[in-house]
């Protein structure tokens, strides 16, 4: 027989919350006390995130800043909330765009994946893995239209590679990889100089 909820959210001092038999659900997500900022699910367990680097804030601000500059007015865009795929999964992506409809109020903290218009990932050394192939793939299978993989180049500057859903089998189909500028007119048009990275429009 598994834990009461209640039983299984219990923690000893500097220990997690031992997982309930099958994992932990996407609801416990909001009711397990004590998790470090920015916590994942994924397939019922509990991903932690490292510090963030330099680049990553930096690729992050610029990504934000073009989005918000370019989004049209039925959509918006947030940064570091959770998309709720399924029971089990609930990745957050660094970047969203969503549909402004979706948005429940200052208490929300996940976002259906259909009302999900574009999720973006800034990979870093620890999540190269998942952000390669576990979330992309988790969020086309759940029907995610639009997905950037974001990484540092070798001249630091970022490398974007875009995707677009294929709907007929549900996989991710790449249709650009992106150096110094970015021009794309899906899923709005939108124009980036990812050389400003580090400059925030001064030279």
């Amino acid at each position: 027989m598994s834990a009461a909820p209640e039983d299984r959210l219990e923690q000893e001092p500097n220990r997690w919350p031992v997982p309930p038999e099958g994992g932990w659900t996407a609801d416990d997500l909001d009711r397990i006390p004590g998790l470090p900022p920015h916590t994942e699910l994924i397939d019922g367990s509990l991903v932690f995130k490292s510090p963030q680097r330099k680049f990553h804030t930096r690729a992050m601000w610029l990504l934000e800043s073009a989005l918000l500059a370019h989004v049209p007015a039925d959509l918006d865009v947030d940064r570091e909330m959770t998309i709720r795929l399924d029971a089990s999964n609930r990745p957050e992506p660094d970047l969203l765009v969503y549909r402004a409809d979706a948005d429940t109020g200052p208490d929300q903290t996940w976002y259906a994946p259909e009302d999900v218009v574009l999720a973006v990932e800034v990979v870093s050394p620890d999540s190269l893995e998942r952000d390669r192939g576990v979330k992309p793939r988790k969020y086309a299978e759940a029907g995610v239209k639009h997905f950037w993989r974001v990484e540092q180049g070798d001249d630091d500057l970022p490398v974007v590679s875009v995707y677009e859903l294929d709907p007929a089998t549900h996989t991710y189909t790449p249709t650009g990889i992106h150096h110094q500028k970015m021009n794309l007119s899906v899923p709005f048009r939108i124009d980036v100089d990812l050389s400003e990275i580090y400059h925030r429009g001064r030279r």
